[in-house]
């Protein structure tokens, strides 16, 4: 529901900006605005995590350096990628809200839908029992005894569609009016945009502002219209009265997608007519102004695509092994985690027993506890199985785990994406105190940090380095350096107690701001995990 909620609102952050520039345009040209408007109705159609995940597709050279960008990650948690497929995990719920309002959004579209089919079936009666008019107009014109308004009926092959007695209830500068207000919509094709937002009001029905729109496009429709009759010589006062006589003498068109005469606030609508002085040009700021938006609200998604592909560009496609089979194994005892799954190789063979889905995963793509998918079946969570694999080339430890990768994808099925989510972190800050780090002063071998079950310690390390070294201590959880301090290089040394025992040591919380100046606390950020697109059981060999 998240990913429908973050379209809703970027649809409607969308609609209020179209809004704003449709007010600063208002002395402009209706035309302009229609079609401002219906980028706003079309933008619903559009999620912004289409473009977002068309940016993420764009592949970069492997040394392209990777980008760090906290706000571009914080941005992008917004515009979520689309998924191929999201394996929910089910859970207990007193009342199935997710299939009630499914069905109430199923029954309000059929509703739209069987009203909208009953109307234009009413005109289509209207246009097959209507008769040719000899006509000189660029389409086809029939003449029908219903008392519907003028109008253009049809997308692909439209006719002109008018009531019987039309040409004799107006004058004839009137009835020409009328005729150039209709061939002003077949020009724009206005019921093939008409139709489209149709389609938009089908299927968000429950958006107020979705219908606001509708009205929004009518109205500007209209008066582009009545401004293309008025420029082209019909007097403001005769084209009044030929509309008023219209709206007495005949009923609205009653399909949104049929274009006709009438439609919009007649009052409102009278009084623009009457007091028409025509629109301003837009000026060459304000059209490279409009340019550079619209540009903007298209890129924009595309490239927050391409960095979050770029800060965290997958690794290149592992090699495979020769031979590799999969066998369930029953667990012996009580059900264990991550420390269940014993991996064994030397450079040719790899051997895990007892790895659940999960577990083989995080070997895989080594991961770190909060980067392992929290999405998909129960059974990767509890089905355990033993891997034995062999290559003939020799190869590291980390270059074997990676090459479960494509064994995955080709026994399981697995498809996995990486992605930023909201989610639980500590961040690291300068204790109020002041930082107690010296700098380093042995610089033999920066980055190297050892970790022993109660102590660390390092020569030479930066506080980015210390952060990433943390993560494996915290149970779970990312650490974001927050301490301005990224460039020095200082000498750590840490002693502390993973069990919370005071017999051993203080807990890595109290021993930070004591030993080190430095704090960790609880928060929410953006947090970059692997996500689960698909997956299934395998066959055992």
């Amino acid at each position: 529901m998240s990913e429908l909620f973050n379209h809703l609102w970027q649809s409607t952050a969308f609609a209020a900006a179209v809004a704003l520039a449709a007010f600063a345009l208002r002395r402009n040209s209706p035309r302009l605005r229609y079609w401002l408007w219906l980028a706003a109705s079309l933008k619903f159609l559009i999620p912004f995590s289409l473009l977002v995940s068309t940016g993420a597709r764009v592949q970069f050279p492997p040394d392209t350096p990777s980008l760090h960008a906290v706000t571009v990650q914080q941005i992008s948690t917004y515009f979520a990628p689309i998924s191929e497929f999201s394996a929910p995990t089910p859970t207990r719920q007193s009342f199935p809200w997710p299939l009630a309002l499914a069905a109430i959004w199923i029954a309000g579209a059929l509703f739209l839908l069987i009203r909208w089919f009953l109307r234009w079936r009413t005109i289509h009666l209207a246009v097959r029992r209507a008769k040719r008019l000899p006509l000189a107009f660029p389409l086809q014109a029939y003449s029908s005894p219903s008392t519907m308004e003028p109008g253009i009926f049809g997308i692909i092959h439209p006719v002109l569609l008018l009531p019987e007695g039309i040409d004799h209830s107006l004058t004839p500068q009137q009835f020409e009016a009328v005729l150039a207000h209709e061939l002003r919509h077949a020009s724009y094709r206005d019921n093939l945009t008409a139709a489209l937002h149709m389609c938009v009001e089908t299927i968000f029905w429950f958006h107020p502002l979705v219908w606001w729109i509708g009205a929004q496009l009518m109205a500007e429709r209209e008066r582009d219209c009545d401004e293309a009759v008025l420029m082209q010589g019909s007097q403001p006062a005769s084209y009044a009265r030929g509309i008023v006589q219209v709206c007495e003498a005949y009923v609205e068109s009653p399909l949104a997608c049929a274009s006709g005469i009438s439609g919009s606030d007649l009052k409102k609508r009278i009084r623009e007519i009457m007091t028409w002085r025509g629109s301003l040009p837009v000026t060459l700021p304000a059209k490279a102004l409009l340019a550079v938006a619209i540009f903007a609200a298209l890129s924009a998604p595309f490239i927050i695509g391409i960095l979050r592909a770029q800060s965290g560009l997958p690794e290149a496609a592992a090699r495979e092994f020769d031979v590799a089979s999969i066998k369930p194994y029953v667990w012996p005892g009580p059900p264990a985690g991550y420390e269940a799954c014993n991996p064994r190789s030397d450079p040719t063979r790899l051997t895990l027993t007892g790895c659940t889905l999960k577990n083989l995963i995080r070997n895989a793509y080594d991961l770190k506890g909060f980067q392992v998918p929290d999405q998909g079946p129960d059974w990767t969570n509890t089905d355990r199985y033993v891997i034995e694999a062999r290559t003939t080339t020799p190869a590291t430890r980390p270059e074997l785990m990676r090459m479960l990768q494509p064994m995955l994808a080709a026994r399981f099925g697995l498809q996995v994406h990486w992605e930023f989510r909201q989610g639980s972190v500590y961040f690291l800050n300068v204790a109020s105190h002041g930082l107690k780090l010296p700098p380093a002063t042995k610089k033999d071998h920066c980055g190297e940090i050892n970790i022993r079950p109660n102590s660390l310690w390092a020569d030479c390390d930066s506080i980015d380095g210390f952060a990433e070294d943390l993560e494996n201590l915290v149970r779970d959880h990312p650490v974001i350096n927050r301490t301005g301090l990224s460039t020095e290089q200082y000498s750590i040394t840490m002693d502390f107690s993973l069990d919370d025992d005071p017999s051993v040591g203080p807990s890595i919380f109290s021993a930070l701001p004591a030993q080190l100046g430095l704090t960790l606390t609880s928060g929410k950020a953006p947090v970059r995990k692997l996500v689960l697109d698909r997956v299934q059981r395998p066959e055992p060999d």
